[in-house]
């Protein structure tokens, strides 16, 4: 009743924690109706004035088909819910209701932006405004390969076609394709690549670093070993056995290196790819030294050893054996 204890601190509203609202005291032809939204109950001269706020596409989902039964053509049904959607904005604009209803801030903000805009109130603006779209005429179409082999060919037809386009003279049936993952994947190697050239100067510095140590290191041998030099020319030792002798050892020095080193990252693996793991969530990356790349670094290593110890390898063929065998 209007005068019900209940309205002395102003209108009440009522929203149902879910599903719909129904008025029991009204009746209409199919019975009781009931109400999306929030019920502001007011009070009138002539009794309790019921007010159904809720957003313009809901109230469009009810007053439509109430409008126009649903079997009418698909085309009849978006231009009745153009008709609604303009008629409910217009009469919120003309009486004010859009203040006294209390919308959202989204709501306002689509009722001035669609009562202050400079197009005109046409039915293919009013379609582009409920986001229609026409199948029969895309503004664009997305592509989701399901792996980067299946990118790659679908770039291939892509730019088959365009190259097509382009020798037949129709310049405008070109299709302009944006590549998002081939922009990203290309900025990733850029990065990579810069890193990795970083890295790779710092390797060559290091190695031409060993290099000359295990020349000097050498050199240190052959110093220290003229008497036994001496010796082995005494006894018929030529100079390329002697050579050979200490090449061998720089063989055997590289060699050894280069297999410590592999073992060692081998081992390395082990603790990093549980690492890897743990911080990743995901068994499916893991740190691998293929064997090819290991066998390279071997030989590598074996190269340089004996490309260090060349020089003092032909210094000790050199020597004078009587002044090797007076050598203390």
């Amino acid at each position: 009743m209007p005068d019900d204890s209940r309205f002395q601190s102003g209108n009440i509203r009522i929203q149902a924690k879910e599903g719909e609202i129904t008025v029991n005291s009204l009746k209409r032809g199919y019975g009781s109706p009931s109400y999306q939204g929030i019920l502001e109950l007011r009070t009138t001269a002539e009794g309790i004035a019921i007010i159904n706020e809720l957003p313009v596409e809901n109230y469009l989902c009810r007053v439509v088909p109430s409008e126009m039964p649903s079997g009418y053509e698909i085309e009849a049904l978006k231009a009745q819910a153009v008709c609604a959607r303009s008629y409910a904005y217009r009469q919120m604009a003309e009486y004010g209701y859009a203040f006294q209803f209390n919308m959202t801030e989204d709501d306002l903000t689509e009722l001035m932006m669609s009562m202050s805009g400079t197009q005109s109130a046409s039915y293919d603006n009013n379609l582009q405004q409920l986001g229609y779209a026409d199948f029969s005429q895309p503004s664009s179409i997305s592509i989701y390969p399901k792996d980067f082999d299946n990118k790659e060919k679908v770039v291939e037809v892509l730019d088959h076609y365009n190259q097509q386009m382009e020798d037949e003279g129709k310049e405008e049936q070109v299709i302009s394709y944006t590549d998002i993952v081939g922009t990203m994947m290309s900025s990733v190697t850029t990065i990579i690549n810069t890193i990795s050239y970083v890295l790779i100067a710092f390797v060559a510095i290091s190695l031409l670093v060993s290099s000359i140590m295990i020349g000097v290191i050498t050199y240190i041998s052959v110093l220290e070993r003229k008497k036994e030099i001496g010796i082995l020319r005494a006894i018929g030792a030529s100079k390329g056995n002697i050579s050979q002798v200490f090449n061998a050892e720089t063989f055997i020095i590289g060699l050894c290196a280069g297999l410590i080193g592999i073992g060692l990252t081998l081992l390395i693996l082990i603790p990093g790819n549980m690492l890897i793991h743990a911080l990743a969530d995901n068994d499916r990356v893991s740190a691998i030294l293929p064997i090819v790349p290991a066998i390279v670094l071997i030989l590598l290593s074996v190269v340089l050893t004996l490309l260090g110890g060349l020089i003092p390898s032909r210094k000790a063929a050199k020597s004078d054996p009587v002044t090797a065998l007076r050598t203390e």
